[in-house]
């Protein structure tokens, strides 16, 4: 078990995980994002880590995973693809999708709307689980920095936004 910390390009925090798998695009971690707490998987592009080590606390982390029994391993229907194809993945999988571009203070939530090679737009999903229905802007495929699914915060907003859906039809 392999507990890395990475610096991403112009954040100030870094993302600190159990290393899962990498491929030349990206890296799939099980977040920890407080000493001891493991919180859900990040998806890091490769392009924005400047900088990777293990933590200097690692052993105690280890042992702390130990002792609660955590299970520590990559989902077992997760293949790296594309950004696209990642968001796919996660809104077939969970409803929604969650990601950061490169301002390191927001996460977006939502469902694709439209795409193309270059950029997409979504149908953002706010705190409450409905679709914020304002939202209009379009990211860049190249600036998306990280990927996350499954952590308890992405649970309660997916179960939320799949209550309303499902309550909607």
């Amino acid at each position: 078990m392999k507990i890395e910390s990475y610096q991403i390009r112009d954040w100030e925090d870094n993302e600190v995980g159990v290393l899962l798998d990498e491929n030349d695009d990206w890296i799939l971690i099980q977040s920890i994002p407080g000493d001891y707490q493991v919180d859900g998987y990040k998806l890091l592009r490769k392009n924005f880590v400047e900088e990777r080590y293990e933590v200097e606390n690692a052993h105690i982390i280890k042992k702390v995973i130990e002792l609660k029994e955590i299970e520590i391993q990559k989902p077992d229907d997760f293949k790296f693809g594309s950004t696209i194809e990642i968001l796919k993945w996660s809104e077939s999988k969970y409803g929604c999708f969650e990601f950061q571009d490169e301002v390191e203070e927001e996460l977006f939530y939502g469902v694709l709307d439209n795409y193309d090679i270059e950029s997409f737009s979504i149908d953002s999903i706010k705190s409450d689980g409905m679709i914020d229905l304002d939202f209009d802007e379009v990211f860049k495929i190249k600036d998306i920095r990280t990927i996350s699914f499954d952590s308890d915060y992405f649970r309660s907003i997916s179960l939320l936004y799949n209550y309303y859906k499902k309550n909607k039809e």
